[in-house]
């Protein structure tokens, strides 16, 4: 069985949204990141960063959103989360999960965790305010020229669309208007109505509580 480790309201949701749509035999370790429980020994055994999500498999254990994605889609063919059978197509899907994570991950980070680059406060508050535009700017170009439509890569449901819906739920809170991004925005509706995605938001709202 495999174990995820997370935190609400984090980019660990992608991972649960792909193991739910996967079918995936699976358990959950919530940690509480108020009680600072990511930088306890316990979890720093699993992860020494410090940061969710973490798989642990059979033969190991996954850091990293876009590998555990691509982890998942691999362990579950059946699921067809990912043209495996094409290497063009699935390097264009990490690709594009690569992108969420190294750059668009990173400019919403500057809104909560701006001490991780600086300890001027206001150093960190002028990375605060640039966070929408900078966010933005991610957005553009996503809906722009990285969005085939109707899902993420075209016609297939892949593995970037829940990490794309994951990282879109923060866009309120890093003040961008998801309705600048009508691509975007029609996604993240019809995400919010597949079934795996609602037990995943369920999952973490009961774990939350």
């Amino acid at each position: 069985m495999l174990t995820l480790y997370f935190a609400p309201e984090t980019c660990a949701l992608a991972s649960l949204i792909a193991l739910e749509e996967a079918g995936a035999d699976y358990k959950t370790v919530r940690l509480n990141f108020a009680d600072g429980e990511q930088r306890k020994p316990d979890y720093l055994a699993v992860n020494p960063k410090g940061r969710v999500p973490a798989l642990v498999t059979q033969r190991g254990i996954l850091t990293e959103t876009p590998a555990i994605l691509a982890f998942i889609a691999q362990t579950f063919p059946a699921a067809r989360l990912a043209p495996l059978e094409d290497a063009f197509a699935f390097a264009q899907v990490q690709s594009f999960n690569s992108y969420l994570c190294s750059t668009v991950h990173v400019a919403h980070a500057h809104r909560l965790r701006g001490s991780r680059w600086a300890d001027d406060p206001a150093a960190i508050e002028a990375m605060k305010k640039k966070v929408p535009q900078s966010v933005g700017d991610c957005f553009t170009l996503i809906e722009g020229e990285m969005f085939a439509g109707p899902w993420v890569m075209g016609s297939d449901y892949t593995i970037c669309d829940p990490y794309l819906y994951t990282v879109a739920r923060w866009l309120e809170g890093d003040g961008v208007d998801i309705a600048r991004f009508p691509k975007v925005q029609d996604h993240f509706r019809r995400m919010e109505q597949r079934p795996a995605v609602q037990r995943a938001l369920s999952y973490q709202l009961a774990a939350a509580a």
